[in-house]
């Protein structure tokens, strides 16, 4: 797979010998996630490649696990969440072979460790918090880093093109 960077917009190039099986999406509810899905359901339907959203969740620091609402649960919260993404981008038609994941811990952390076996990772640019005028995220820049497969960062907004 071929990329140009430094574009308003990600532009790539799947060569004719990359066939993904596995592609991560990292999905944090932002506009700039829903980009990371529009761009990787794409590159999915270019190359039959199954797609695999993925949340992380954590107690807020003013909670933890022992003094959490008991009607609360941050990780059904994030499920929802995924569920939402995935409506949000596939109307009705869901396909079958999206899978969804949640998991404890950082965002970062949980991106890297699940870019293992993936053939491709794909992240916005930018999620929720952090400082607007920043051009990566700390969690696209520590993916950028770390991933164990290639990463796709998707600026915000942008829209898929036409890909070869």
């Amino acid at each position: 797979m071929s990329t140009l960077s430094a574009s308003d917009s990600p532009l790539v190039a799947p060569t004719s010998n990359w066939l993904a099986g596995r592609i991560v999406v990292g999905i944090d509810g932002s506009t700039g996630s829903f980009s990371a899905l529009r761009h990787a359901r794409r590159l999915a339907d270019l190359t039959g490649a199954r797609l695999e959203l993925v949340t992380a969740w954590t107690y807020p620091v003013k909670f933890g696990p022992m003094w959490a609402p008991l009607e609360w649960s941050p990780e059904e919260d994030a499920r929802t969440m995924l569920r939402e993404a995935a409506a949000h981008e596939f109307g009705k038609e869901v396909p079958a072979t999206l899978t969804s994941r949640t998991y404890e811990g950082s965002a970062a952390g949980v991106l890297i460790h699940e870019s293992a076996g993936a053939d491709l990772l794909v992240v916005g640019s930018r999620g929720h918090g952090g400082f607007a005028g920043l051009l990566l995220g700390s969690v696209s820049s520590a993916c950028a880093e770390h991933a164990h497969c290639p990463v796709l960062v998707i600026p915000t907004g942008s829209r898929p093109g036409a890909m070869a």
